[in-house]
């Protein structure tokens, strides 16, 4: 509350709350697509076409899910920050502005700027969601596998 309120008196406009909302909601959108259709499709090929065990299976394919949905999206990630990351008392610069800024000054590179720590995170905070989930679901089923 303190840190909104701090920032609605000193700026005045409220909408200012929600600079970068319009990117980040579709980065989220691409980002929950790639994560749920890798998990999906990688679970699946480890368990019938690697033959892995499903307690292997489960947090692999969860953070190869997740180290691929944080790559995918993670140039809109970077426009995100260069929109969020301006002086609120400049005039705002579109999204479309901040990635051909991006581009001309550091290059394609510039759009994956610190996504190794980002993967690595991923990966591990993936599969042990995945893992939960998955442990979740046996449990509501009383203990079976779905079959």
């Amino acid at each position: 509350y303190h840190c909104a309120s701090t920032i609605l008196r000193e700026y005045g406009n409220p909408t200012i709350l929600y600079t970068g909302h319009v990117v980040n909601s579709i980065r989220e959108g691409a980002f929950m697509g790639a994560y749920f259709f890798a998990y999906e499709g990688l679970r699946e090929e480890f368990l019938n076409r690697a033959n892995m065990n499903i307690k292997t299976a489960v947090p692999i394919a969860g953070g190869c899910a997740g180290a691929f949905a944080w790559f995918f999206s993670f140039p809109l990630d970077c426009i995100r920050a260069g929109i969020q990351g301006r002086d609120p008392g400049k005039k705002s610069k579109k999204a479309v502005t901040i990635f051909r800024e991006l581009i001309l000054k550091r290059g394609i590179v510039g759009l994956y700027s610190g996504v190794g720590p980002s993967i690595a995170r991923a990966f591990l905070v993936s599969g042990s969601r995945f893992s939960a989930y998955e442990t979740a679901l046996w449990l509501l089923r009383g203990g079976r596998d779905n079959k």
